[in-house]
């Protein structure tokens, strides 16, 4: 009988890309929430850019490289609060469904795994942070393969890695660029839109769309 593989991206799916500035209000004051939004868009952007110009570093340097951009566009004092949210960023908490949702997988006996553009150190350290190591088969990063999602080289990653095909692999992300390169890669995706976010105008569809994975596990778990 051939497997079957529940892969979960981590970032704004697993773990919340926002808690890192939302703990720092005090430094950020204001424009917490500002800063926040435009960390997480530089961060994104500039693993698109680097994959096309063909210039990699690890997703921390892309992160401490886009929160840098952020505190400097909004003329937030780097001295006083970069250290801080770089290391808030290692371990931000988990969504509140994530430890449950992943042991009843666990308990299925199904193999579950993460498959995400965060450098190994990032999300291991968040993974041990929210105490969710004991739930994984595999932690899957594009350092192995020196590229950022969507490039097809990631995705068949979770095939070479844990041993199963695309058909048989079930995907979650909350971003929907991923959720387009996922489905054109062919996986079966469910697409966690956290954010209210309309479909992206790309190739590739989600089988399921859901606003949280408590809210699938309902539907299907």
């Amino acid at each position: 009988m051939k497997k079957h593989a529940y892969v979960f991206d981590a970032y704004g799916t697993l773990l919340d890309i926002h808690a890192a500035s939302q703990n720092h209000s005090g430094l950020l004051g204001e424009n917490t929430a500002k800063v926040s939004d435009l960390w997480r868009k530089k961060q994104l952007e500039y693993t698109w850019l680097r994959s096309l110009m063909g210039v990699h570093v690890d997703f921390w340097e892309i992160t401490k490289d886009a929160l840098s951009y952020a505190l400097e566009y909004f003329e937030i004092d780097h001295l006083e609060c970069f250290d801080e949210l770089c290391a808030s960023y290692l371990e931000i908490p988990c969504y509140a469904e994530v430890p449950q949702l992943l042991k009843n997988l666990k308990d299925q006996g199904q193999k579950v795994a993460i498959l995400s553009n965060g450098s190994p150190l990032m999300i291991q350290s968040a993974v041990n942070a929210n105490n969710l190591q004991y739930f994984f088969d595999e932690i899957l990063s594009v350092e192995d393969v020196g590229i950022f999602k969507p490039d097809r080289k990631v995705y068949s990653l979770v095939e070479e890695k844990l041993g199963v095909t695309p058909e048989k692999t079930n995907f979650f992300s909350s971003n929907a660029w991923d959720v387009a390169g996922a489905s054109v890669f062919g996986f079966s995706v469910v697409w966690v839109n956290r954010f209210n976010q309309p479909a992206e105008r790309l190739p590739g569809m989600p089988r399921l769309t859901v606003k949280s994975l408590e809210e699938w596990w309902e539907k299907e778990g």
